[in-house]
């Protein structure tokens, strides 16, 4: 899994800022990026995510879940979006990461955003006979 970090809430504010060529060109980049996992294969699930203003933290407590509004409570990083991606090799794996990461922001510059990547691990493997007693 790459998950794209905004930047800071200030940073995701500053949105409001660019363009609306500074945009088209933003979400053009990143439609043909998903189009060409999708295209190879690769791509198995991709999402921008709301701003700020729309997250939340919950936390479980006794009695119930506590809601915070805003994930800046916890954190100064806002998650921008994901991919989830199936591929052979780390170095596919670190070209797409890279390709990510250059995004193009005001004026076409080159944002080079972090991209963090998360292997996503597997269930454990599991001995069917030692299910035995839990199946009844």
């Amino acid at each position: 899994m790459l998950v794209s970090y905004g930047g800071s809430q200030e940073d995701w504010e500053g949105l409001a800022a660019w363009s609306d060529e500074d945009m088209h060109r933003m979400i053009a980049y990143m439609r043909d990026l998903d189009a060409e996992l999708r295209a190879s294969g690769e791509l198995l699930q991709s999402e921008g995510l709301s701003g700020p203003a729309r997250a939340f933290v919950v936390r479980g407590s006794d009695d119930g879940p506590v809601v915070v509004d805003g994930p800046f409570a916890e954190s100064k990083e806002v998650i921008a979006g994901y991919w989830v991606v199936d591929v052979d090799s780390q170095e596919r794996l670190l070209e797409i990461a890279r390709k990510a990461s250059a995004c193009p922001g005001p004026g076409g510059k080159v944002l080079n955003q972090p991209i963090e990547v998360h292997p996503i691990m597997g269930a454990p493997d599991v001995d069917p006979e030692t299910l035995a007693p839990y199946e009844k």
